[in-house]
Formats: C-alpha cells, sequence, structure tokens
C-alpha cells in the first residue's frame, strides 16, 4: 500500500496541476470540495482501469499480486467500481476495510470479502 500511496503522487500531482490550470484557485469553499471530489475520481480512474485491465497495478506487478473474482476471472467494470468505492469507504472509516485482513479467515480485505474479489500471488 505504501508503494500504491507514491504511485498515487505522481497521478494526483498531474492531474491536480491539470485541474488547477483549468480552474484555478481551489484552496477554500464548494471549489475545495469539487477538487477533492476530483483528486478521488482521478484516483478511482487509475485503480478501475488497472484492475479491469489487467487484474494488476503496477505496484501490484512489483510485488506479483493479481486482483480476481473468486473464480479466477477479471473484474466487471461494477465489481471494480465498487470494489474501489468500498475500499475508499474503508479507509475513511478509520481503516477498517483494510484491518479487517487481521480477522478473515482467508486474510481479505473486507471490501474483497463484500465483493467476492481476490488477490493472488501473479507470475512476475
Amino acid at each position: 500500500m505504501v508503494y500504491e500511496s507514491v504511485l498515487l503522487v505522481g497521478v494526483t500531482f498531474i492531474g491536480s496541476w491539470v485541474y488547477l490550470k483549468l480552474f484555478g484557485d481551489a484552496s477554500h469553499g464548494i471549489a475545495r470540495h469539487v477538487f477533492q471530489a476530483y483528486v478521488a475520481v482521478l484516483c478511482g480512474v487509475y485503480f478501475v482501469y488497472c484492475w479491469r485491465r489487467s487484474g494488476q497495478t503496477l505496484a501490484m506487478k512489483t510485488w506479483g499480486l493479481r486482483l480476481t473474482r473468486a473464480d479466477g476471472g477479471r473484474l466487471s467494470l461494477g465489481r471494480a467500481v465498487a470494489r474501489y468505492l468500498l475500499a475508499l469507504a474503508g479507509l475513511l472509516a478509520a481503516g477498517v476495510g483494510f484491518f479487517w485482513v487481521v480477522v478473515d479467515r482467508d486474510r481479505q480485505f473486507l471490501h474483497d470479502r463484500l465483493l467476492g474479489t481476490r488477490i493472488v500471488r501473479a507470475p512476475i
């Protein structure tokens, strides 16, 4: 997750630069909330695109991991979007969705348990 965060800095930096060039200051008021929503959507597009394309983000490729459905198939667009939204909600809820891995019998995140997805080893 730390490596993924480092990659997201680059994605959000470029996306933020484009947004601020187009719309100007977004440091207060409603503009701040619109900008925050934009960044959340930008991150979502990155994750959903990667999960749909190959089941792997760049960080997941580096660590030899792949996201699949429980039956080993690729994620649908709806399931990938739902996974991002549930993961984001779990993160915003003090990380509960990610700490779930500690108590889960299969060591899955809560959003993976709910959606029938799993992270598996993949050849590097």
